[in-house]
């Protein structure tokens, strides 16, 4: 039985970047030998375990073979005599293609380190196409590795992708997992990228259809509003609700049915989901917002919901702001004056000018004119 060091933790280390999680291929074991020495398995699909001091993955080695459409299409074959390189060979990119022995020796069959130094994505073998996920994967790689480091898809490996999506295989995508690769090529350093190559090999049409009319007109503005929330230290969903709002904030509805579809699609989770929403409506108002009046302010706060959640209400800002300067709109330094309104808003003492009202039908009356005054006297300081 032999160990080996597998995949991004042996990528990472030859890039220089740290070693987050290590995973590890066994060779010549079977499921019970593992147990015996304490190992968990975890795996459902295929044989996984669990080490038992350190909790890192070990895999047995295994071949696949392709048996129906789809990512799930797939008989496993896992035994003592799968060698290292036939496990190597069935993974997706040469870069993640590369082991370490127990000496710290590389192991190298399929030119991962050369692929490195050309910085280069590059499909191990044909069974690439056997696997549609992999399309996502690739872009979301992109959206990781070439902003810090240049690298680019190789044209055959493009090529690839793009017969993958003629033959149909980007149909098979269940929406869970769409919505899995998008949501980590969104916390990548160039998210743009993710979006770019997906449009690249013809898969954008098939896996976000509900924006495919709209993004050959503003996909570039929602690519530069991503990348500027993710240099910004953004998290996801304000990235994602950058992005919706710069492409269909100037849609006549503001994206609204695009974005609907689109979420109910792809389960998309309820927060991110609503952000996008209040980004993409509010954009075109919210790039307004210097020149509002009090009433103004307040209409905008209220539609909204910034009083009863404030955060949101920071986080649909910070998106508007990155669409904003994707689109190259002038913005003013300083405090963001619906922020100065809001505060002022959420300090007017709602409990007691309901306490106060007479009558229970002028509370929302009273309310909005001491929120209105105390915005007016915030603006006047």
């Amino acid at each position: 039985m032999k160990t080996y060091a597998v995949g991004g933790a042996v990528r990472d280390e030859l890039l220089g970047l740290p070693v987050q999680d290590r995973d590890w291929v066994v060779v010549g074991a079977t499921p019970e030998e593992l147990t015996a020495q304490g190992f968990r398995p975890v795996g459902r699909d295929f044989p996984v375990f669990l080490h038992p001091v350190t909790h890192e993955e070990y895999a047995l080695a295994r071949t696949e073979r392709k048996s129906g459409p789809g990512y799930k299409g797939f008989v496993v074959h896992a035994s003592p005599d799968v060698t290292l390189e036939q496990d190597l060979q069935r993974r997706d990119l040469t870069i993640n293609a590369m082991a370490r022995d127990g000496d710290g020796r590389l192991i190298d069959p399929f030119g991962g380190g050369a692929d490195l130094e050309r910085r280069l994505l590059r499909h191990v073998s044909e069974a690439f196409a056997e696997d549609p996920v992999r399309i996502l994967r690739v872009a979301r790689f992109a959206a990781r590795f070439k902003g810090r480091f240049g690298f680019r898809v190789a044209p055959e490996t493009l090529l690839l992708m793009q017969r993958m999506v003629e033959a149909g295989e980007a149909d098979a995508l269940v929406p869970e997992r769409v919505w899995t690769e998008l949501a980590r090529g969104l916390d990548e350093p160039t998210p743009s990228e993710l979006f770019r190559i997906l449009d690249e090999c013809g898969a954008l049409p098939r896996v976000l259809p509900e924006i495919a009319a709209i993004w050959q007109e503003t996909g570039a503005q929602a690519a530069a509003a991503v990348d500027l929330a993710a240099a910004r230290g953004h998290p996801g969903d304000v990235r994602f609700a950058a992005w919706a709002a710069a492409l269909l904030g100037e849609t006549p509805d503001g994206g609204r049915a695009a974005l609907t579809q689109l979420g109910q699609r792809l389960r998309l989770p309820a927060d991110v989901r609503d952000l996008a929403l209040l980004a993409a409506t509010l954009a075109r108002p919210l790039a307004l917002r210097r020149r509002c009046d009090p009433e103004g302010l307040l209409d905008l706060i209220e539609r909204a919901d910034g009083l009863r959640r404030p955060q949101r209400f920071e986080a649909l800002l910070a998106a508007c702001a990155c669409r904003e300067a994707a689109r190259g709109l002038a913005t003013e330094t300083g405090e963001d004056p619906l922020l100065r309104a809001l505060s002022a808003a959420a300090a007017v003492p709602a409990g007691a000018i309901a306490q106060a009202a007479p009558d229970p039908a002028e509370i929302p009356a009273r309310l909005r004119a001491a929120r209105l005054q105390a915005i007016r006297a915030s603006a006047s300081q």
